[in-house]
């Protein structure tokens, strides 16, 4: 039997990859960023994956969590709309690109791999000319990061068709392997034993991304009385800087309101249905998990969570609520009828296993693999 490579070691194959992945700031960012990097190292497991960051992201949490080290740069505010101060490349982003270059030298980069965001900017000034790039788009409409980026970048991944970057190869967005391969019927008695739920009632996902989301947490909390005659039960994540206090309902399913869910997959298999925003990463994870959705599209930005979930809405996956009518009684009315409904449940689920790209984390992978000459 061959011994094992380690990284950093040459292996049969050639020379061992350093993919460094640039992915910083929010989850949506973060985790596409992991399962690339989880995907890299299934494929190559003698490869080293360094991860990029910045003081205040919190990726400072959860990139240790996943045993993989990470690199401090200073972050680039990014304009909504190139600004002939970025093209000048003021102080702050001289300096970020020089910090970020010294890291990939020092590291031995072999490619670069950016999400979009003020970590991928610095990383792509920095690698251009030097280092492989490839981008990684999430979202039809691309930030401005990724526009920069893909304009020198080897290899183009995007999560939809239509998505209008150059060289754009649709790949879908690398998810978490827990939850690619999770079966939600399996799992459902433990992870409701886990959060204390009723083991038999139809049960309600709510979250509003990692920092909760206050007109989602106050329409369905209003609604707890509503919830609990109908028999629903209630698993809600506000967010770690939100307090939710829910009145009891004695003999009713238990409302169950937690900061933050750091078992995603307990968290999906528990429930029939959720409620919750629709950035790229929370739609891609709750199409692939089969959950029927009531999206409620964050209010800000250029309206890429409503687009982001229109194709489920389309294929009879979702529904889609504006932030601004979303209210207790909106929820009395629409997801009551949907959560105690377990044909409805059966068929919407079903229209939401039909979508997404399961394997992304590994196509993706591969485009990174060969990019960088491994």
């Amino acid at each position: 039997m061959s011994k094992p490579v380690k990284p950093g070691e040459r292996s049969v194959a050639g020379k061992v990859p350093t993919v460094v992945v640039a992915g910083g700031g929010t989850a949506g960012h973060i985790e596409p960023a992991l399962a690339l990097a989880d995907a890299v190292r299934r494929l190559r497991p003698d490869a080293k994956v360094v991860a990029l960051g910045t003081e205040r992201g919190l990726e400072n949490k959860l990139v240790p969590a996943r045993g993989y080290p990470l690199e401090l740069i200073p972050p680039v505010p990014l304009p909504r709309k190139p600004t002939p101060e970025l093209l000048r490349l003021p102080l702050k982003v001289r300096d970020s690109v020089k910090r970020t270059r010294a890291v990939l030298e020092r590291v031995g980069a072999d490619v670069v791999v950016g999400f979009g965001g003020y970590v991928a900017l610095p990383a792509y000034l920095a690698a251009r000319g030097r280092t492989p790039i490839v981008v990684h788009e999430a979202n039809k409409s691309p930030g401005l990061a990724n526009k920069v980026g893909a304009r020198f970048a080897a290899r183009v991944a995007v999560a939809v068709p239509g998505t209008p970057l150059p060289k754009a190869e649709v790949v879908g967005i690398p998810l978490r392997q827990s939850i690619t391969s999770l079966d939600r019927a399996a799992l459902r008695a433990e992870a409701r034993a886990h959060f204390e739920l009723d083991p038999d009632a139809p049960t309600l996902l709510v979250f509003g991304g990692s920092q909760g989301a206050q007109s989602i947490n106050a329409a369905v909390s209003g609604a707890a009385k509503e919830l609990a005659d109908a028999g629903v039960g209630v698993l809600h994540a506000h967010g770690p800087k939100n307090t939710l206090v829910v009145q009891e309902f004695p003999g009713k399913p238990a409302y169950v309101p937690v900061p933050y869910l750091e078992r995603m997959d307990l968290a999906y298999a528990a429930a029939d249905a959720v409620v919750c925003r629709s950035g790229a990463m929370t739609a891609a994870e709750v199409s692939a998990v089969g959950l029927p959705a009531v999206f409620v599209p964050l209010p800000h930005g250029n309206g890429e969570q409503a687009v982001n979930a229109q194709p489920a809405v389309d294929a009879g996956a979702a529904l889609m609520v504006a932030d601004g009518e979303l209210s207790a009684a909106k929820i009395a009315e629409l997801v009551i009828p949907l959560v105690t409904d377990a044909d409805r449940v059966a068929k919407m689920s079903a229209a939401a296993e039909g979508m997404g790209h399961r394997v992304a984390d590994e196509t993706l992978a591969r485009i990174v693999l060969e990019a960088a000459g491994a």
